[in-house]
């Protein structure tokens, strides 16, 4: 075995922030690009549906060559026909890794079912599990978010030893997310190896209350949006006047953000 690929580290581009170590925010400008041609107004169905597939594709990427476990691998190659010497051994994602990966109705459902589809091919697909989370925002008078309503779920057996992926393309009060995240620590059976949210797009209040609530849970996402922060904020380093961040306008949509990707998915815009 060549030593070097006994145990090599991933290290995936990232903006530094003060945030904290379990939120990964991607400097990737091939999609930075993508998700900014999301975000215009002239990209609709059926484009929508693609550059979101294209984004979620990579982000998972990442997502499972830094937090998911690895096996040594041994393969005889071609050159194995003749020499002994062809031969490649090193460290791979570990084909027996249990994951379920839950789609949050509305705007989770694409990419959850793009993480599930990815997952069961490139690992044992027994062991690859999709679960489905029905729940809405609830709204006060003025359309500001108070809470979270949860309409019923389709949960196929316990979580004991698999990762936990949640995917959401937008990343705003962490109500939905949080109250998700919870739903499998309390009523699933079983210890998860980890839990991970996948996100197009965060807010520095989302941020906020996924770690005060669930600081054990790892954030990927691809862009950070605090727009309506004072000008000076924004040209401070992310997280660093973290008090004085803002994402969310008055009915707690994301600016700059991407309008409702939920509603643009689906072409329902209710």
């Amino acid at each position: 075995m060549d030593a070097a690929y006994r145990d090599y580290a991933y290290h995936a581009a990232e903006l530094e922030h003060s945030y904290g170590d379990g939120v990964h925010l991607l400097s990737d400008p091939l999609l930075l690009g993508q998700l900014a041609d999301l975000c215009e107004p002239s990209v609709t169905q059926p484009r929508l549906t693609e550059v979101v597939r294209d984004l979620y594709r990579a982000l998972l990427r990442v997502i499972i060559s830094s937090e998911f476990p690895r096996t040594q691998r041994r393969v005889r190659t071609r050159m194995h026909a003749s020499t002994p010497m062809g031969m490649w051994s090193g460290q791979v994602l570990d084909p027996a890794t249990r994951v379920v990966t839950a789609g949050i109705a509305r705007a989770g459902t694409l990419p959850s079912q793009i993480a599930f589809e990815l997952l069961s091919s490139v690992l044992n697909h027994e062991g690859v599990r999709q679960d489905h989370i029905y729940m809405n925002r609830v709204t006060d008078d003025n359309g500001a978010v108070t809470g979270v309503s949860v309409a019923g779920s389709k949960i196929g057996g316990d979580i004991d030893d698999a990762m936990v992926l949640l995917p959401d393309p937008m990343g705003a009060t962490g109500s939905s997310m949080a109250r998700a995240v919870s739903m499998y620590k309390d009523d699933v059976a079983g210890t998860p190896r980890g839990i991970v949210v996948a996100h197009l797009i965060v807010t520095p209040e989302y941020v906020r209350k996924m770690q005060q609530l669930h600081p054990d849970v790892k954030i990927y996402a691809l862009r950070l949006d605090r727009g309506l922060s004072p000008a000076d904020v924004l040209e401070s380093g992310l997280g660093m006047r973290w008090d004085e961040e803002k994402g969310l306008n008055e009915v707690d949509y994301i600016d700059p953000g991407a309008g409702g990707v939920g509603e643009l998915l689906n072409n329902s815009f209710v």
